[in-house]
């Protein structure tokens, strides 16, 4: 199975190109770079395979930019308000590198970091990373395996397992920027969306939840029929001001089970993609801050040119006694499985 040599790191460490494919002529890409999702091939409703994430063409752009493009977000994904947080009394102070507060686990987590292959084969590939007692401010040194797996029913599968030596908080995600007409074809906004949730978290200025849940009906954020991604997403609502469009946790209906949460399709192309988790919320992102990233090919992403959909806990869930806990107790395995299926 040969692997493509992609370049080097910032620390001179060579990153490769890893790929997973099945009978149906669908293709996913990876970077041991972060575990990154580096590109997803998907056949359009006339058999031509659309590449729909988007992408840089070099390591150093993974590394530098704020993007995250498909990259895996851990320990923590989201806000933690502050930069801190407390376990059994003792405080933990993280990397304020959005505002006051952490975003994404801080500065230099594990996305820019390289990770271990264990296992690959034509359809699934094994990464692995080990985060130091409180490396990034978390504690307890973690072991972090990610296992990719391609089906021949065209679901791009995600599982995460983990483990500390410590009692922790663990929420991962994958940042993946999706566009079902192509990484190169602009706006994502002709988009249909139907989202499985009653209700959303409310924030404030900064993003941060308030503790408050806001039902979805006769709102904007009302995903619950299928409508276009930017049928409401310039109204004069205020979680849309604040946030430039979409970058909200939707509260998911699935209580606990693993199930269908949101499904995307272009008319344009006549791609669908489903997304299945375990986890009690997706943070939907409209890609509201994308300011002309160059991507492959001097591709120019622009606002509202992807869109993610973040499975995992709500943000700043370790400070909210309300929402489900992030909180893992030494030595117990935190387990959880996302799918993309495309159609």
């Amino acid at each position: 199975m040969s692997n493509i040599l992609f370049g080097q790191n910032r620390d001179g460490e060579e990153v490769y190109i890893y790929t997973l494919k099945n009978d149906n002529g669908m293709q996913v890409r990876f970077l041991n770079l972060g575990a990154t999702v580096h590109e997803i091939f998907v056949p359009d409703r006339e058999g031509k395979s659309v590449q729909v994430s988007a992408i840089y063409d070099n390591p150093l752009s993974y590394e530098q930019e704020t993007t995250y493009f498909g990259a895996i977000v851990a320990p923590y994904a989201n806000r933690i308000a502050n930069a801190k947080f407390t376990i059994d009394g003792q405080e933990y102070v993280t990397d304020a590198n959005n505002n006051e507060n952490s975003l994404h686990s801080g500065v230099n987590g594990i996305a820019k970091k390289i990770w271990q292959v264990k296992e690959q084969t034509e359809n699934k590939i094994v990464f692995t990373h080990d985060a130091k007692d409180l490396e990034q401010g978390f504690p307890g040194n973690l072991r972090q395996t990610i296992r990719y797996i391609l089906t021949e029913q065209d679901e791009f599968q995600i599982e995460y397992d983990m483990v500390a030596d410590q009692t922790t908080v663990v929420n991962p995600t994958n940042h993946t920027y999706f566009n079902l007409n192509g990484h190169d074809s602009g706006s994502i906004l002709e988009h249909e969306m139907e989202v499985w949730s009653d209700t959303f978290l409310e924030t404030d200025e900064k993003l941060i939840p308030t503790g408050k849940f806001i039902n979805v009906g006769e709102t904007p954020m009302d995903f619950r029929k299928r409508k276009l991604v930017g049928k409401d997403i310039r109204d004069n609502y205020k979680p849309l001001v604040i946030a430039g469009g979409y970058d909200h946790n939707w509260c998911l209906n699935n209580q606990g089970e693993f199930a269908k949460v949101v499904e995307l399709s272009s008319e344009l192309s006549g791609i669908t993609m489903e997304v299945y988790t375990d986890l009690p919320g997706v943070q939907v992102y409209s890609g509201n801050f994308l300011k002309e990233e160059i991507g492959k090919d001097g591709i120019v992403y622009k606002k509202r040119q992807g869109i993610c959909f973040e499975t995992q806990h709500y943000p700043d869930a370790i400070n909210h006694e309300n929402f489900p806990s992030p909180i893992v107790k030494e030595g117990e395995e935190y387990k959880t499985t996302t799918v993309y299926k495309f159609l």
